[in-house]
Protein backbone atom coordinates (compact mmCIF):
# COMPACT_ATOMS: atom_id res chain seq x y z
CA UNK A 1 0.00 0.00 0.00
CA UNK A 2 2.66 2.04 0.52
CA UNK A 3 4.03 1.86 -3.04
CA UNK A 4 0.51 2.91 -4.04
CA UNK A 5 0.76 6.31 -1.81
CA UNK A 6 3.89 7.11 -3.35
CA UNK A 7 3.18 6.55 -7.19
CA UNK A 8 -0.02 8.86 -5.72
CA UNK A 9 2.14 11.45 -4.42
CA UNK A 10 4.86 11.50 -7.68
CA UNK A 11 1.85 11.88 -9.92
CA UNK A 12 0.70 15.08 -7.74
CA UNK A 13 3.94 16.61 -8.49
CA UNK A 14 4.43 15.91 -11.38
CA UNK A 15 0.88 17.51 -11.97
CA UNK A 16 1.76 20.46 -10.26
CA UNK A 17 5.33 20.58 -12.15
CA UNK A 18 3.89 20.51 -15.56
CA UNK A 19 0.67 23.35 -14.57
CA UNK A 20 3.27 26.52 -15.18
CA UNK A 21 4.27 24.98 -19.10
CA UNK A 22 0.13 24.19 -19.31
CA UNK A 23 -0.61 28.07 -18.45
CA UNK A 24 2.14 29.22 -20.76
CA UNK A 25 0.82 26.92 -23.92
CA UNK A 26 -2.90 28.33 -23.15
CA UNK A 27 -1.34 31.93 -22.95
CA UNK A 28 0.48 31.16 -26.60
CA UNK A 29 -2.63 29.58 -28.05
CA UNK A 30 -4.76 32.46 -26.69
CA UNK A 31 -2.26 34.94 -28.02
CA UNK A 32 -2.12 33.24 -31.84
CA UNK A 33 -6.06 33.30 -31.64
CA UNK A 34 -6.28 36.91 -30.80
CA UNK A 35 -3.48 37.59 -33.49
CA UNK A 36 -5.84 35.61 -36.23
CA UNK A 37 -8.99 37.39 -35.24
CA UNK A 38 -7.21 40.78 -35.61
CA UNK A 39 -5.93 39.95 -39.04
CA UNK A 40 -9.24 39.26 -40.01
CA UNK A 41 -10.59 42.32 -38.44
CA UNK A 42 -8.23 44.27 -40.52
CA UNK A 43 -9.01 42.71 -43.72
CA UNK A 44 -12.56 43.42 -43.36
CA UNK A 45 -11.95 47.06 -42.47
CA UNK A 46 -9.27 47.29 -45.58
CA UNK A 47 -11.81 46.17 -47.87
CA UNK A 48 -14.67 48.13 -46.37
CA UNK A 49 -12.79 51.16 -47.04
CA UNK A 50 -11.86 50.25 -50.42
CA UNK A 51 -15.41 50.03 -51.19
CA UNK A 52 -15.99 52.95 -50.02
CA UNK A 53 -13.58 54.59 -52.24
CA UNK A 54 -14.84 53.28 -54.97
CA UNK A 55 -18.02 54.53 -54.39
CA UNK A 56 -16.47 58.27 -54.41
CA UNK A 57 -17.21 58.57 -50.43
CA UNK A 58 -14.55 58.65 -47.64
CA UNK A 59 -12.01 55.67 -47.67
CA UNK A 60 -10.26 56.54 -44.21
CA UNK A 61 -13.78 56.89 -42.26
CA UNK A 62 -15.31 53.79 -43.60
CA UNK A 63 -12.65 52.15 -42.78
CA UNK A 64 -12.33 52.94 -39.15
CA UNK A 65 -15.65 52.75 -38.97
CA UNK A 66 -15.87 48.92 -39.82
CA UNK A 67 -13.67 48.40 -37.03
CA UNK A 68 -15.45 47.68 -33.52
CA UNK A 69 -15.10 49.66 -30.85
CA UNK A 70 -12.19 48.18 -29.19
CA UNK A 71 -10.10 48.33 -32.45
CA UNK A 72 -10.16 51.69 -33.20
CA UNK A 73 -7.60 53.15 -30.54
CA UNK A 74 -5.25 50.25 -31.42
CA UNK A 75 -5.49 51.16 -35.00
CA UNK A 76 -3.53 53.30 -37.96
CA UNK A 77 -5.70 53.94 -40.94
CA UNK A 78 -4.27 55.51 -43.96
CA UNK A 79 -6.29 56.01 -47.73
CA UNK A 80 -4.54 57.43 -50.44
CA UNK A 81 -4.80 56.71 -54.06
CA UNK A 82 -7.29 54.11 -54.18
CA UNK A 83 -5.15 52.25 -51.88
CA UNK A 84 -6.47 51.88 -48.20
CA UNK A 85 -3.68 50.40 -45.33
CA UNK A 86 -5.10 48.78 -41.78
CA UNK A 87 -2.23 48.46 -39.41
CA UNK A 88 -3.83 46.95 -35.99
CA UNK A 89 -2.07 46.09 -32.50
CA UNK A 90 -3.78 42.87 -31.38
CA UNK A 91 -4.59 42.49 -27.65
CA UNK A 92 -1.78 41.44 -25.62
CA UNK A 93 -0.60 41.74 -22.01
CA UNK A 94 2.17 43.65 -22.35
CA UNK A 95 2.23 46.58 -25.23
CA UNK A 96 5.47 45.65 -26.32
CA UNK A 97 4.45 42.53 -27.41
CA UNK A 98 0.98 43.69 -28.92
CA UNK A 99 3.60 46.44 -30.97
CA UNK A 100 5.63 43.39 -31.84
CA UNK A 101 2.25 41.01 -33.48
CA UNK A 102 1.05 44.10 -35.39
CA UNK A 103 -0.87 43.47 -38.15
CA UNK A 104 -1.64 45.21 -41.29
CA UNK A 105 -3.97 44.62 -44.60
CA UNK A 106 -3.94 46.26 -48.06
CA UNK A 107 -6.96 47.09 -50.36
CA UNK A 108 -7.03 49.16 -53.38
CA UNK A 109 -10.02 50.25 -55.47
CA UNK A 110 -9.93 52.55 -58.71
CA UNK A 111 -11.41 55.82 -58.12
CA UNK A 112 -15.24 56.53 -59.54
CA UNK A 113 -16.02 57.33 -63.03
CA UNK A 114 -16.48 60.92 -63.44
CA UNK A 115 -20.14 61.53 -64.74
CA UNK A 116 -21.88 58.64 -63.09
Amino acid sequence: MAGRRAAAAQASVELLAALPALALAAALALQLLLVGYSMAIADGAAEAGALAGSAGRDARRAAVEALPGWARERSHVTADGGRVRVELRPPAPLASVSKALAVSSDAWSRPPRGGG
